[in-house]
């Protein structure tokens, strides 16, 4: 789609969401070859008539150059002509065309008698054909032929694998709790270095265009307090929601997901606890929608030491002289390794949908923190966010994580592996500039 054509639809984003009517539209953008008959099941899965109105001109931003005309064209056509009317004055140089002549139209044939090449070339001049990007397994010219867009140099979005919507502003909620300040009794050390990792963070998810709320030093009642008091709130007009954890940690029983992390008095909460106050039973305004859990805690208090590898391989490793883990200490054995948080256990329960966990380490083992610039994890985190969030997925950046975190080492000796329970069904691409 032109350039003009996107501005003029992000302009009145906000009142084709709500006015907008797309089931009256569906049949004639399938006819005119806007969108596939796969697109226009995806954008009606999306959820609310909203949802499916905020999808449809996500979606339709990704089509060829004349599926703005031909937008305007169904919404007339629909009765829908306050809201043609107020996109074509947006454009006064833009031309509201009538349909389509049929004889321009892509036309569906049983059985073609030219080769689909031939079709092509005799509509060339009158439809722009935009070649697919992998082979095409059907023979018959589609809709999808003459509208694809070609891809963008960085992000992609495959027609196999949609993206979720990620366009609200703000985009979402984001929930950071920093425990750095134990009470005596709990028998846990203070975190030193996490102020750093929850500043880092605020700044991050701030330039994402989440709502950042940061709260410090809470015990096991005021984590609930707080989920319950995010789960309670209406996200119907946000696109996702964050939570991050950044304390000690330990290995619990579980059914879900792995681990739990520890308030200041040395009670702890499951994570299994921590996703479900947000799953659609509890929180029905964020179904279908992302809700990505960040946890920076121990797994365990085992300390990993790795395994000899390549020289190409060794040559990326680094120490730190000052690394302190985020673990309980399990033994006085090493007066050096004196903070430890403890793993999270694994889910057994039917898939979750639409969350995402991402552990700074391995379930089982200890996680590492520098008291001077932060855990390996956010630090790493926060740089490949910075880096390739205009660009890459979510997925992708935490394998660039995972990558980066597994190249540490603490005293020269021990290691660290990130990891996350993934169960989105879509791409997630969050606001960024390029």
């Amino acid at each position: 789609m032109d350039e003009q054509h996107k501005k003029i639809l992000q302009r009145n984003r906000i009142i084709l969401v709500k006015d907008l009517d797309p089931s009256g539209l569906y049949d004639a953008l399938l006819e005119k070859g806007v969108f596939t008959s796969d697109m226009i099941d995806e954008i009606k899965s999306s959820g609310t008539r909203r949802d499916q109105a905020r999808q449809l001109v996500r979606d339709l931003e990704t089509r060829g150059s004349r599926a703005f005309p031909l937008f305007l064209d169904a919404l007339q056509e629909s009765g829908q002509h306050s809201l043609a009317q107020i996109l074509q004055t947006d454009a006064p140089t833009i031309h509201l065309q009538p349909s389509t002549p049929t004889n321009i139209r892509p036309i569906v044939r049983p059985l073609p008698v030219s080769s689909p090449m031939d079709i092509d070339k005799k509509n060339k001049d009158v439809i722009p054909v935009y070649p697919l990007q992998r082979p095409n397994t059907t023979p018959t010219l589609s809709p999808e032929n003459e509208f694809f867009r070609p891809r963008p140099h960085g992000r992609t979005r495959r027609d196999s694998l949609q993206g979720y919507k990620m366009d609200a502003s703000p985009c979402g909620l984001c929930l950071i709790i920093n425990n750095m300040e134990f009470e005596p009794q709990s028998e846990l050390s203070n975190r030193k270095g996490s102020n750093i990792d929850s500043e880092k963070l605020e700044r991050r998810f701030k330039a994402l265009n989440f709502i950042v709320e940061v709260k410090t030093n809470l015990k096991q009642k005021q984590i609930k307090q707080n989920l319950s008091a995010l789960s309670k709130k209406d996200h119907s007009l946000y696109d996702c929601c964050v939570v991050i954890m950044l304390s000690h940690g330990t290995e619990v029983n579980h059914s879900r997901f792995p681990g739990a992390v520890y308030g200041v008095d040395g009670l702890h909460v499951p994570v299994q606890n921590i996703t479900t106050s947000l799953n659609g039973q509890h929180c029905p305004s964020l179904q279908g929608k992302p809700k990505l859990f960040f946890i920076q805690a121990c797994g365990g208090g085992e300390k990993d030491t790795g395994f000899e590898v390549s020289p190409e391989e060794s040559s990326l490793s680094i120490s730190g002289l000052d690394d302190e883990t985020d673990a309980i200490p399990t033994s006085s054995s090493s007066d050096s390794l004196s903070i430890s948080d403890e793993t999270d256990a694994r889910t057994t329960l039917p898939t979750p949908c639409d969350i995402l966990v991402s552990y700074s380490t391995f379930p089982g083992y200890v996680s590492w923190r520098d008291t001077e610039s932060g855990s390996w994890y956010v630090e790493i985190l926060d740089r490949i966010l910075e880096d390739n969030a205009a660009t890459d997925d979510l997925v992708t950046m935490l394998m660039m994580v995972n990558h980066e975190v597994s190249q540490n080492s603490a005293k020269g000796v021990y290691k660290q592996m990130p990891g996350s329970f993934n169960f989105l069904r879509k791409l997630l691409y969050f606001q960024a500039e390029a």
